[in-house]
Formats: structure tokens, sequence, C-alpha cells
């Protein structure tokens, strides 16, 4: 960028301020500069320009903070921005004619340069969206507000006594108040999107246990609204039931009623209605508790009293107090299981949270409100309702206590002048707090009016799950994490409403609904729920304990060791309530997650498992500095020069079969070239390690730009993370040196040098058949495209000139692609092959990957290992690794053969040393010919000292007399493979070392030649760095 200078005392011209550079597209400027404000084409700012930038007079391509740089969904009626990359603000613009745009823009459905205004859409009308109170605290007091509090909550007190009802429902609040809080920061700790639950534990945890429990928490919201729909059913039948009046029978009764209920709350909830009947409910309710606490003041009637109702007493406070258990459900967590789920509607607001203006501040404000006010509303009502209700009582009018019956009266209410010793003996009592289910209705001033309020409260929290679970669900399958369910996600209309969801909601709902019994139901959501509560806490405090950055939820009252201990305490109440239940529910768990880690969806939330990875990662890596290397813990730690994997498979197989699980493999790329966007994104593509996974090996994939490939290789031998860090080198060899240029022969030798100056052990493995499958890919591919290529000139003579006729059938357009000549009548192709490794992995139907020798069983072979030379017992100790370790493919026996040593279970080979092997040895000198100093080139000016540096492949006579005996022992060698392992699996056997200076890079390529040509099985030459590998102790 250039700099227009100002005086310092003078007034500024803006217009002098613009730069000679800006970015034109065809609709016209993108950008430019105008005022202190830096705009679009379109007329939106981007960033404010600050005086210090006007004053120096820079005009450059930096803008300032923008949320939009920062988002990964669009805003409805605006263009998506995005910051200029580092490489356009790096790169020099005039070496640039035609510099990158200074912004990428989405134009979804858009061609380039098309600029009309009739094609822009109109943008989409903003969805309803709610605010902290409408949006969350309403929905979960009416969610948490359902049919356990009118129906059950008296006789739990009944039951469990004011004490333990009162510990029953502070244990619960505990635990949704912990929920509460893990929710809340979990929620602030980013943008929350529709899903609730799903979505916050999901992204928190990963998709392993985050789409477990979203599918079993939309289940839990289904068969809630079978719980509450059985609750107003119950409520339905009773009144029927008083006024005489019967459909079949109680229990039909309850089923019929709760399945039209069921479809009429769906009906509402497509109608798009909700909200407007949540209200509706919300103010019903309030009126029903007004009028239930206003019943408890006024004095009691004799009818009232006749069913056990005598206003507040001390002595029926007392009495009340302490528990009384009954049926088979009478105990602690029995009462514990059928309250829970009333307090489990904390999350109403978290799973409708994509519905909401600002759910970072709805979410935390609004749940733990309504949990606060629920809460508090319980504890007044047991304590209230147990001070003004007896537990057993007639409801029979004739039943006052007389003057000769006072001595043999039982219970409380013989101080109130009534006897109900008869049916308290008898077991036959219909009213009180032990048996009748409606005592609300009963204590308060007006009846209807509660009977209004259960019905508010039932139908409300129906409402709710039922528009919940299809939410959570819908977020799910999107997510494409399970199979099938797929079909569910779809959306309709401007908020994206689930209607297959909601259909799926209604029939588990109705099939739950057939139960037809409320204390079978509410066990059941208890587990789910609590499942669903643990995960929550956990997620919070595996993000707490991990120390991500990416965590730092704007919520700050929480404690990870409290959100730790409300998962701990969920998880064992699900155990005391119903171990079988618990147990399913953790079994679901487990079978969803083990599918999640089989398949292995390609998602990536940042999740705060991968944050914990990385925490173990390096934390082992760092403790291994701590200790020294030790013999017997030494592992071959292997850099594989494989270029792109997917293009040397037999390579990645061969070095995988004694990696897998084992030692590290680095497989090391060097692209050669400038450092440039497009060098480093193909050293850095995910498609290698992609092709790798799918293939099964563990590796780790490492590519680096350089401006040759020794360079690069001299970069790949320096990685490594602390004793976490490659010792052997192993390549391929080189088939084509003697085609290829002499600099390249000696770039390839001196790669050699190059890892035993670092200490490294060195491996070159050499097949018949080659290892680079680049040229079979191009000759099959250039077969069947010409055969193609043939049906169509015979089927289609007529294509006009200059046609370019793309092949797709057989194999993608971005590999292949075929241009066209027309010549007179008869058409001329060209066949352009273009051969992309990453489009065999990248692509929608990827091609079959190319299968090895490495990859089966090699039947009854041996494995040869020619230990010649003592380097330390590299060679040894890949011979023991390959033919044991469970994941070779091989099996064989090994046969170990050293130089002249006689041994236990040792072939010898003494003599080799042949009378006549003069064609190997002539065969040898052709390799050499070439690269041997003629005589015109001695009889010269050049030294020697100029030849040997500026051509260090040459070889002299001098230099091929003193490593004859060298050559020949490579020679002899090579007879004796062919003659002794011919049929075996492999052959391992130790490479040769040429001196640097006195070995010449063609002389020690032609020996590696020499020693491994002509054999059938695969060859590993081997050399290690001369250090102990082997020990013969114990320590």
């Amino acid at each position: 960028m250039e700099e227009v200078p100002a005086a310092p005392n003078e007034g500024i011209s803006l217009s002098a301020l613009r730069s000679q550079f800006s970015v034109n597209g065809e609709e016209g400027p993108k950008y430019g500069f105008e005022g202190s404000r830096y705009h679009y084409g379109d007329g939106t700012s981007v960033a404010s320009q600050n005086s210090s930038q006007i004053l120096t007079g820079y005009d450059t391509l930096d803008v300032g903070p923008n949320y939009d740089f920062y988002a990964n969904t669009n805003a409805l009626g605006r263009v998506r921005r995005s910051r200029p990359s580092l490489f356009q603000l790096h790169s020099n613009i005039e070496e640039d004619s035609c510099p990158p745009p200074l912004y990428e823009e989405t134009n979804t459905g858009r061609a380039p340069g098309d600029s009309s205004e009739d094609d822009v859409e109109e943008p989409q009308s903003e969805p309803t969206r709610f605010g902290w109170v409408k949006g969350v605290m309403i929905r979960c007091m009416l969610n948490i507000w359902g049919v356990i509090l009118y129906l059950r909550l008296p006789w739990i007190t009944a039951q469990a006594g004011i004490g333990l009802t009162w510990v029953i429902i502070l244990l619960s609040s505990c635990i949704t108040g912990i929920t509460g809080l893990s929710t809340s920061a979990i929620a602030t700790n980013g943008r929350v999107k529709g899903g609730g639950t799903y979505f916050l534990i999901s992204r928190s945890l990963g998709p392993e246990l985050g789409g477990s429990i979203g599918l079993i928490f939309a289940f839990a919201n289904a068969v809630a609204v079978a719980m509450h729909t059985v609750g107003f059913a119950e409520t339905v039948q009773a009144l029927m039931q008083e006024s005489g009046a019967s459909i079949v029978d109680p229990i039909n009764d309850i089923r019929i009623i709760g399945v039209i209920t069921v479809t009429c709350l769906l009906a509402i909830s497509l109608a798009g209605m909700e909200w407007e009947a949540k209200v509706l409910f919300f103010i019903v309710i309030l009126v029903s508790f007004a009028n239930y606490i206003v019943g408890t003041i006024i004095p009691a009637t004799p009818q009232k009293q006749a069913k056990g109702f005598f206003s507040y007493q001390a002595d029926i406070f007392a009495e009340n107090f302490v528990p009384s258990w009954r049926g088979p459900e009478g105990n602690f967590f029995g009462m514990f299981s059928i309250f829970f789920p009333s307090a489990t509607g904390i999350l109403a607001g978290a799973n409708i949270s994509g519905d909401l203006k600002d759910p970072t501040v709805a979410i935390p404000r609004g749940t733990l409100m309504a949990i606060f006010w629920t809460t508090l509303s319980y504890l007044i009502i047991a304590a209230t309702i147990g001070a003004c209700l007896v537990r057993d009582a007639s409801g029979i009018m004739n039943d006052t206590l007389a003057m000769s019956s006072a001595d043999s009266c039982q219970g409380l209410a013989c101080q109130y002048g009534w006897d109900f010793t008869d049916c308290i003996t008898n077991r036959t009592c219909t009213y009180g707090l032990s048996n009748q289910y409606q005592s609300m209705s009963l204590v308060s001033g007006f009846a209807p009016l509660i009977t209004a309020g259960i019905f508010g409260a039932t139908l409300s929290s129906a409402l709710a799950c039922l528009v919940s679970a299809p939410k959570v669900f819908q977020c799910l399958c999107k997510d494409n994490l399970y199979p099938v369910i797929g079909f569910f996600g779809k959306g309709n209309g401007k908020n994206d409403e689930p209607i297959r969801g909601y259909v799926l909601a209604y029939i588990i709902a109705v099939c739950f609904v057939l139960i037809a019994e409320l204390n079978t139901i509410a066990p059941i959501i208890s587990n789910f729920f609590l499942c669903s509560y643990a995960l929550i806490n956990f997620s919070c405090f595996h993000a707490s304990i991990t120390n991500s950055p990416g965590w730092r939820p704007s919520f700050r009252f929480y404690s990870k060791w409290m959100s730790l201990l409300g998962a701990v305490v969920s998880v064992i109440i699900m155990f005391l309530l119903t171990w079988w239940a618990a147990l399913i529910a953790i079994g679901i768990v487990i079978f969803l997650l083990g599918y999640v880690l089989y398949k292995r969806p390609s998602v990536n939330w940042g999740s705060s498992v991968q944050a914990g990875s990385y925490n173990m990662a390096l934390s082992y890596c760092v403790s291994l500095n701590q200790v020294d290397d030790h013999i017997k813990n030494y592992r071959p730690q292997c850099l594989v020069l494989t270029g792109p994997p997917s293009c040397r498979p037999a390579l990645v197989d061969f070095v995988g079969t004694f990696t897998k699980n084992l030692s590290l493999m680095i497989c090391g790329n060097v692209v050669t070239g400038g450092p440039s966007p497009a060098t480093l994104d193909t050293a850095s593509s995910n498609s290698h390690v992609t092709w790798l996974n799918k293939r099964q090996i563990k590796s780790f994939y490492h590519g680096v730009v350089a401006n040759d490939l020794r360079t690069g290789v001299k970069m790949l031998l320096q990685v490594g993370l602390g004793r976490i860090r490659p010792n052997v080198l192993l390549t391929g060899f080189k088939r084509d040196w003697r085609k290829d240029k002499p600099s390249c022969i000696d770039n390839y030798i001196g790669i050699l040098h190059d890892a035993f100056d670092l200490q490294y052990g060195v491996c070159v493995l050499r097949m018949r058949e080659g290892l680079d499958v680049f040229h079979v890919l191009l000759q099959s591919t250039f077969i069947c495209h010409c055969f193609l290529l043939l049906q169509l000139t015979l089927g289609s003579r007529q294509a006009q000139r200059g046609v370019s006729t793309p092949v797709s059938p057989l194999h993608p357009p971005q590999i292949f692609h075929v241009c066209t000549i027309i010549f007179g009548v008869y058409s001329l192709y060209f066949v352009l092959v273009i051969v992309d490794p990453d489009a065999m992995v990248t692509e929608p139907q990827p091609q079959p990957q190319p299968s090895t020798v490495f990859q089966s069983q090699q039947g009854k072979k041996t494995i040869d290992v020619y230990w010649l030379f003592d380097d330390g017992g590299e060679i040894v100790v890949l011979d023991f690794i390959v033919p044991f370790h469970k994941s070779n493919r091989f099996y064989n026996i090994v046969r170990l053969i050293m130089w002249g040593h006689k041994s236990y279970n040792v072939v010898t080979c003494q003599t080799l040393s042949s009378t006549s092997f003069s064609d190997s040895v002539r065969r040898f000198e052709d390799l050499i010919g070439p690269y041997r100093i003629n005589t015109a080139q001695k009889d010269g000016h050049v030294t020697a000292e100029q030849l040997n540096q500026d051509c260090p492949w040459m070889v002299s006579d001098e230099e091929i007399e003193t490593n004859k005996p060298k050559t020949l022992r490579q020679i002899r060698l090579n007879e004796v493979l062919q003659d002794y392992s011919r049929d075996a699996a492999i052959i391992f056997v130790t490479m040769p070392v040429g001196r640097r200076g006195q070995c010449p890079s063609a002389l020690y390529m032609a020996w590696l030649e020499t020693l491994s040509r002509d054999l059938r099985p695969p060859v590993l030459l081997v050399r290690g760095n001369q250090e102990n590998v082997l020990t013969f102790y114990c320590q």
C-alpha cells in the first residue's frame, strides 16, 4: 500500500486519501472510502476508520472486529461477509494484476457477475421470538406445575409426612437447580440454536453422548405428554363418576378421554395457538392457587369436616409432619420417583432455544426464576394442606363423636368431634390425605376453580412436552447421526415447524396413554430425565475441568464441583428409584454411544471431549520427558516418505502392520514450490488423513512446502514432540534412477545421508511391481476412456466444432476431462487424464482403494532376515514385530541368517565368495558405466575437486577400485538371496553404508540396485543407527 502524506497542520481532504488501488467487480465497486467509514457498494457499512488512520493517510484492507466474521450462519436479509485472508493482506498487490476480491460474499443461486436487482430475493420475514418471561419462565413454570402438583402432592404428603415431603421437594429442587446452573453456563458459552437439551449436550460432550441423550430426552418428553394427559383424564373421569356418568369403565374411560385430549393438543400445536393457550392456562393456575389459599383460611363446614378438613390446626400439622407409609409404594424413594417428574420442566425454555430472542440471557434468568417460584409453591402447598387435612376420613355426616364412644375413638379427628374409627380399622376410608387424590379441591374455597387449575396444569405441561419433543428430535435428525430418522427432520413454515415430528410424538403419547396408570408412567420418565440431567451436569463439569479456551460462559454463578455432584447424585437416585429402568436407560445410552463411535459421523463441534483428549495427550507427552529412554522400551517410530499416502498404499500398509497400536507412524509429504495458498492447501489437505482412516491405518500425516525434495525431507526429519519423534526413516526404492536426472539421484542418496547424520535408522522398501500406483491409475483410466470414446465416435459423428465433452459415467469430472476436436465428419479425441489422489476420498462415490500384498495372508512362507552387520539390532526388532504382532498379515516362520556366525536356530552362510559371477559383474559395470568419468574429462582442465563438487554423482576409477570389495559383496549377496529366499514372503537384509565423500551417489545407488534386483518377494533394506535397540538382560 502507498502512504499518502499529509501536512500535520493542514486540513485533510478525504478525496486525496483515496487509495490508487481499488477492488472492482463486474457490478461496480464493492468497497470504497467515504467520510470516516469504509463501506460496500451496496451501502452497508463495515467498520469505522479511526482518526489515527485518517491522520496517517493509510488506506488498508484491515477492518475492525465484526460479528459477521465469526457467525456460521447467514442473518436474514443480509449478505454474509468475511474478513480478508492473510494472503490478501501479506502479498504484494503489484505482483498480481488480478487481485482477489477484498471480501467473500455468499451469493447462493446467482451466477458470478449477475447484478440484476430483479433477481435479488426478498429477505425473509423475522420469525416470532420470545423473551425470558414468556419464552422461558412461564413455559418452565407451566411444565413444572403439572399433574403431580394437584393430584399427587397431597397424597405424597400423607405418605411421607410434611418433613420428608419437604426433603423430597428440596432434593428434587437441588438436582434441578444444579442442572439449571449447568444449563445456564452451557447456554451462555455461545449462541444456542434450536434443539434445546440435545444441542447443549451434543455441542459440549460431542455427538457420541449428545446423540444418545438427545434421543432419550425426546422420547421422555413424548412419554411425559402421556403422563400429563392421563392426569387430566383421571380428573375428568372422577367428575363423571361423581355425576354418575360413564363411557365404558373407569380404566377405558381414562384411555378414551386421553386419546381425545392428545389429539386436540396436536391440533392446537399444528394450528400455532400454543402460546395463546399457555397464557390462558397460566392465568387459570394462578387463580386456582389463590382459590386454594383462601380455602385453607375459611372455616370448615360440617360437610368438609366429615371429609377430614378442619382448617389450620397445630395438632394436625404435628401429626402429618411424620411419615405414615402405606401400600407397596410406601417408601421414600417410591414417593421421590412419583414426585420427581414434576420438577423436570426446567428445560422447557431451553428446548425451544431457537425461538428465543436472546437465549444466552433468557435461559439462565427464566430457568432459575421458574425453579425458585415453583419450589416455593410446592413447599407452601405441602405445609398448608398437611396442616388442614387429616389422613383418614369417611365423609359420612353421621360419624360424629358420641359421648359413649369417646374412650374408644381412634384418630386425630376425635379431638374435633368426629369418629372415623370404623373406616380406619377396616381401611375403607375414602377421604383424607391418604385416600383421596382430589384433596386440593376439598380444601379450596371454590372446587371448580381447582378443577380448572388441574386442567390448565395438565394440559399446559402436556402441550409443552408435545412441542419440546419434536423440536429436540428435529435437531437430532438434521445432524444425521443415526440412520432412518432423517425423515423426521424436515421443517415447514417460517418457524421450521417439525410436522412429522409432531405426528411421531403423538403416536408415542397415545401408546403410553393406553397404560392409563399415572403411578406406572411417572417412574419411567424419572429415570430418563435423571439420565439427561446427569449428562448435562457432567457436560458442564467436563467443559470446566478441561480448561479449554473455548469455555468462557458469561454466566458465572456455577461450580464445576457442584455440577459433578449433581451428575453423581442423579445416577445414584436412578438406581435407588428403579434399578431395572436405570439399567435400561444406561444400556440404551451405551448402545447408541457405541453406534456413533463405530460409524464416526463427519461432524466437528469442538466438544469438551476433544479438549480433554488434547489435555491428556499433552500431559502424557510432557511426562515422558521425566523418564530416560530404556532399551527395553525401544520401538521403531517411523517417518514414512509416502508423498500423498493414497499414491503409495503398499508402503503405507507395510509400515502399518508393525506400527498399529504399537509405535509412531508419520506419513510425510513434500510439496515443492514457493509458499502460497494453493501449495499450503495441497500439503495440509485433510483428504490424506481421511484416506488413512478409511484404510484403517493409525498414522499421522505431515506435509511441508519446500523448494526441493531434499530440503523438505530435512524439515520432516526434525519433526516431533518431546520423546514422541521418529527414529526410523522409511522410504521407497527409486526405480527410475537410471532414467532420471543425475541430480535427482544425488538428492535421493543425500536424503539417506541426512537421515544418518540425524541418528536415524534407515529402511528402503523395494517391490517388484513398484510402490507408486499413480501409473496404474493413469493406464487403466486411459484404456477405459479410450474405449468409451470409441463408442461415442461410432455412435455420433455429427458433433459441432470445439465442443468440450466431460466424461462422467465412469469417473468424476474432477479427475478426467476429454477435449474433442472435430476434423471433417470424424472425431479426433485428445484424452487429457488428470489423476487427483484426493478425489479418491473426497468424491461422493470414491473409487475402491487398491489392495496390496500386505493386506492378505501369504500362506506357509518364511520371513528371511539377513543380519549381515551389527548395526544395533534394528533389523531384528523389525523382524520380531512383523511376524508376531497381532495386526500383521504374515504369520510365517522367521529365518535369521547371519554372516559367518554359527548359532542355535540360525541359518549360516559362510561361503559368500563365488568362483564365477562374471555375468553379474558385467551387469553392474553396465549400471555404473554412464556415470563414470571418461577420458575426455580426465584430460581436461577440470580438477577432481571441481568435478566432485559440480557432479558429485560421477564415479572415478579410483573410487571404483577403493570400493570394489563392497561392490563384489553386493553382487554375491544378490545371488544368495535368489538362491535361498526365492519363495519367501518378505526379505529383510542389512543395507550397506556408503561413506560420505568416498562413495559417489551413483555408485551407492548401483549397490542398492544390485543387492535388491530380480527378487520376487518384497525386499526391505534396513540399517540401524549403530545404537543398541536389543538387550539380553532384565534391567
